[in-house]
Parts: C-alpha cells; sequence; structure tokens
C-alpha cells in the first residue's frame, strides 16, 4: 500500500501522538508499505525509510509548543507523484484540512483519527464557552472520511454521541523493549530526587507541562504524605506557574528525558501520578506500567481502558471533593500503603503493557487500511 500521513505534529517534537507516528511508520515500511509525511517544517527528511515533508508553519497562540502547517501547491504536487492509495489525516487542524480536501478532490479514500481532546482543553484556557462550536467543526472535518479511529473505547463512545460517524478503535501500543523494569538503579533514583533525601515514597510524573494536565491536583498528595518526593519530568508553557505552586514542597522539576533515561525514570518511580481528566489514552501510562511502575490515572477519558484498579494501579475520581484531592491522595495511599500489594501492582502492570505491542498495534491499523481500500468498509463499524 502507499499511505500518506498529514499530521499536525511530528519530529522533533516528542509526545504521544509522535510516539505512536513513529512506531506506526517503522512497522508500515517493515511491512512493505511505502509512506510519505506531511508535517510542519523543521521535522527530518526521512524517518525509517518513509520520505517526511515539511510545510511552512506558524505556532499556535495558546499552544506554542503545536504548529499549524499552512499547506501550499508543493503540497499538491508532491501528493500527485506520489499517488497515495489512502490519506490518513491525524488530528485534523489546518494541515490535516488540507489533507481532507486533497484526498476529497483527487478521490482518494480518506481515514482521519482523533488523539487529543481539544474541546475539553478550553475550559483550562479561559474559553470553556467555544467548546459545542469547536465539536461542530470536528465534525464537519472528521465526518468527510470513511473511518474514524480513536486511541480508546470512551472517545469512540463520546465522538459516536457528538455526530461523528463510522468511528471504531485503533488499538493502544507501547514499546516494552524500551520502557522495562530492570532499568530501575539509584543513580537514576537520586537524579529525580535532586535536593530532597531518599527517605520516603517517590512519585513521578512524565508528560508536558500545561494547564490541562491538572498537575497542581498533585500538591495535596505531597502535603498528605509528609514524606513523599515527587519528580517532574518534562517542560512546558506552565512550568513558571507549576514552580511557584509546588514551592517549598518536596518537588524536583528534572525537565525533558528521552531514550533508557526516560525508561529509567520510569522504573524508579514508587508509583506514577496522572491526574488529568482530559486524556484519549494517556501512553505514558503505559510507558510507566512497562517499566513496572504502578499508576494513578483518572477515571475519565481513555484511562480507564489502561488501569485495572487495584490491580496494576488505581484510578482516582476527578470530579469529587475539592475537585478530586481526597480521591487522589487514597489512590496514591493504596499503592504506597502497603508494600506486597505494591509490589503485586509493579507485576500486574508489566504483565498488561506486554499485552500491547507497537506491531500489534500496526498490523490492526493495517487491516483497517486494506478494507477502507478495497471498499470493504460499508460505513457501519468495523470489528475492533
Amino acid at each position: 500500500m502507499k499511505i500518506a500521513f498529514f499530521t499536525e505534529t511530528f519530529l522533533p517534537k516528542v509526545d504521544g501522538i509522535v510516539t505512536r507516528l513513529t512506531k506506526t511508520v517503522q512497522y508500515l515500511v517493515e511491512a512493505g508499505d511505502e509512506v510519505v509525511v506531511f508535517c510542519p517544517e523543521g521535522c527530518p527528511d526521512t524517518y525509517m525509510g518513509a520520505k517526511v515533508i515539511g510545510v511552512a508553519a506558524m505556532p499556535l497562540p495558546l499552544y506554542p509548543e503545536l504548529k499549524l502547517g499552512l499547506p501550499g501547491p508543493a503540497v499538491s504536487d508532491a501528493l500527485e507523484n506520489f499517488q497515495p492509495d489512502l490519506i490518513h489525516v491525524v488530528n485534523p487542524a489546518v494541515l490535516g484540512l488540507g489533507g481532507i480536501w486533497l484526498a476529497k478532490t483527487n478521490n482518494i479514500r480518506l481515514i482521519a483519527s482523533y488523539h487529543t481532546h481539544l474541546p475539553k482543553y478550553l475550559e483550562h484556557y479561559g474559553m470553556g464557552m467555544l467548546e459545542p462550536l469547536l465539536w461542530e467543526l470536528l465534525k464537519a472535518a472528521h465526518n468527510q472520511a470513511v473511518l474514524n479511529l480513536c486511541t480508546s473505547t470512551a472517545m469512540v463512545k463520546e465522538l459516536s454521541e457528538k455526530g461523528i460517524q463510522n468511528t471504531a478503535l485503533w488499538q493502544r501500543g507501547v514499546d516494552t523493549e524500551t520502557f522495562r523494569p530492570e532499568l530501575r538503579n539509584d543513580n537514576m533514583r537520586q537524579r529525580l530526587l535532586g535536593e530532597f533525601s531518599d527517605e520516603g515514597s517517590l512519585l513521578i510524573y512524565v508528560g508536558r507541562l500545561s494547564a490541562e494536565k491538572q498537575i497542581e491536583r498533585i500538591k495535596p498528595v505531597l502535603e498528605a504524605l509528609p514524606n513523599a518526593r515527587l519528580a517532574l519530568v518534562g517542560d512546558g508553557p506552565y512550568r513558571q506557574q507549576l514552580e511557584k505552586i509546588f514551592q517549598n514542597t518536596a518537588t524536583n522539576f528534572v525537565g525533558y528525558l528521552s531514550g533508557e533515561e526516560l525508561a529509567s525514570a520510569y522504573a524508579c518511580g514508587d508509583a506514577f501520578l496522572f491526574p488529568s481528566s482530559t486524556e484519549t489514552l494517556g501512553l505514558v501510562l503505559l510507558e510507566a506500567m512497562a517499566a513496572g511502575c504502578p499508576v494513578v490515572g483518572a477515571n475519565r477519558g481513555g484511562i480507564p481502558d489502561i488501569i485495572t484498579d487495584q490491580i496494576n494501579g488505581c484510578l482516582y475520581n476527578p470530579d469529587g471533593k475539592n475537585e478530586g484531592s481526597e480521591s487522589l491522595i487514597q489512590a496514591t495511599q493504596a499503592i504506597l500503603g502497603n508494600e506486597s500489594q505494591r509490589l503485586s501492582m509493579r507485576k500486574a502492570a508489566r504483565e498488561e503493557a506486554e499485552k500491547w505491542g507497537w506491531r500489534s498495534a500496526t498490523n490492526q491499523l493495517r487491516n483497517y487500511y486494506t478494507d477502507v481500500i478495497d471498499k470493504k468498509y460499508d460505513g457501519q463499524s468495523l470489528s475492533n
């Protein structure tokens, strides 16, 4: 097959969407498919045998790390030269809309996928009143596609309820070779602790430091558990505010880590806290679990697909008393309070992650592609 991706985010940016895309491209090429990726400028020219075409882009005001590509004639010419069997638009915005238009005008089969729960982000930036309008725009874009893929059962259900048609599940995946428990070591643990002593439990968060991630919800946990320490791995526009919020607490801002250092950081945590209630999936949770770290996540969005409460981690209610702080404290205590239970959760977390390899996820995607190209898809939900 010949597949053209249109994505609003790609390398060198690092996030869950880029991780999924890079792994997908890798396994598509290994399977013998030809792949072209259209993405914002600043990208490499090639990746794992796929051609990557950078498009002039401008930063999104609320999300400066996200650049909106502006498709021009060069994109149309490159697509005509490639002659794809199918266009896959990832999180359609400006560049994605260009991909949708090119698919329609050139009679190319079109798939779209939904990864970022933007309507729910709006309330964290003081623009919640625009949520109904954004859903209408998303519906208009996604309903141009033959098939709309979501990364969790909750998102399949929610998009269907919002009027987005022909939804199906694109199964989760994680790199269990990179992320593994054996990378736990004293040197990385001390790096995560920073100036704080290793006398209690080490809580970790990995991801973008931004308002919608609701990281400030971890502060009451530190106040309730005075022997706990927190390592925040990552960076983003909310860092300065978070430094003020967590002032005078046992919190270390580690910054970005990648590769084996990141995998080691996951493995060194006693519990991974992910308070966000806006996640379509939460790939970092799977990475933590692959590293054998028990996780705490919100009982919202795609997270319950990953966490089996009290087995491989704990779910908390983000809408409970004091904006979920009591529930988050209790979930964290459930992991930290019983050593034998925590060890059991570490083992169960790894076992859950081992079920979800990227090769399997990409094989499922290729089956969707084949059915769409062969026009076997009749507008009803495909089997998941």
